[in-house]
This record gives C-alpha cells, structure tokens and sequence, in this order.
C-alpha cells in the first residue's frame, strides 16, 4: 500500500509544477513560455522519485484485476459450456421424444388402417358367404316348392283317381 505522505508530497510536487507553468512567463510573439531548466528538472526527479510506489500498486492492482477477469470468464465459459451441454441433453431429449411421438402417431395410424381394411374383407367375407347361403336358400325352396308341386300333382292324380274310382263303383 501507499505512504499516505508520499501520496501527498506526489500531489504537492504535482501543485508545485502546475504552478511554476502558470507564473511562467511568455515568449514574445509566441505561445510558448519560459521556464528554468534546472528547477524543472529537479521538481521532475522529485516526482520521478514519488511516483515509483504508486505506479508499483497499479500495476499490482491492473495485474490483480487481469487475473480476475481472466478466472471470471474462464468461470464464464465454464458455465457458458455446462448450459450449452445440458441444452444439447435437452434438445435431443425433447427431439427422442418428438421421434417417439412420431412412431407412436404412425404406428397408431398403421393399426387403424389395418383395423379398417380388416373391418372390410371381414365385412366382404360375411357378405360372400351369406349371398352363398341365400343362392343355397333360394335352391332349397325353389326344390321345396318343385317338391310340393309334385306332391300336390301326385294328390289330385290320386283324388281324381280316387273320385274315378269312386264312381265306377258305383
């Protein structure tokens, strides 16, 4: 740290300069001044000769601060990676999901389908072979009914016959 007496014998030096430029006095037909070289240098060897601990404390401090900023961003990108890791995790968690939805929508749609064609030649099949039992129902009466003509033929033969009989007998 800095000798509270050398901070102020720098800014005393510093005042002391400051007022030696101002009581300086002009060069004609010029914007310069005149100064004395000698007490000049000397006031710039006295703050020279000040200023070496304060500059040693900045540089302290400035290196000091460097490598704070560097463990801080270095802790920066740490996290920075961590948060890019877990975001990638999350990305190809959520896209693992989205694909399993995706199978789970496309093979529920498969079943459906599947379910609906079945649906169809079972319903095709149930037709096929009730038109096969209707065909095998129409032959059976229209036998039945060929069946009952003969028998009815067979019975007024036999009643005409009968009646014939009937009357020769008589």
């Amino acid at each position: 740290m800095s000798d509270p007496q050398s901070h102020v014998g720098l800014e005393a030096k510093l005042a002391q300069l400051e007022e030696l430029l101002a009581e300086a006095k002009p060069v004609p037909l010029s914007s310069s001044i005149m100064l004395n070289r000698a007490e000049i240098d000397g006031l710039v060897g006295e703050i020279r000769n000040a200023v070496p601990e304060e500059v040693k404390q900045a540089r302290w401090v400035t290196k000091e601060r460097a490598d704070v900023l560097a463990k801080a961003r270095a802790e920066a990108d740490a996290v920075l990676e961590q948060a890019r890791k877990e975001r990638e995790n999350l990305v190809a968690s959520t896209e693992v999901v989205a694909a399993a939805r995706n199978e789970a929508d496309r093979i529920r749609g498969e079943a459906r389908e599947d379910a609906r064609r079945l649906r169809l030649e079972a319903d095709d099949y149930v037709d096929a072979q009730l038109a096969k039992f209707e065909i095998l129902l129409q032959k059976t009466l229209a036998t039945v009914e060929r069946g009952r003509e003969n028998l009815r033929g067979r019975l007024g033969a036999d009643a005409l016959a009968e009646a014939v009989g009937d009357e020769g007998d008589a």
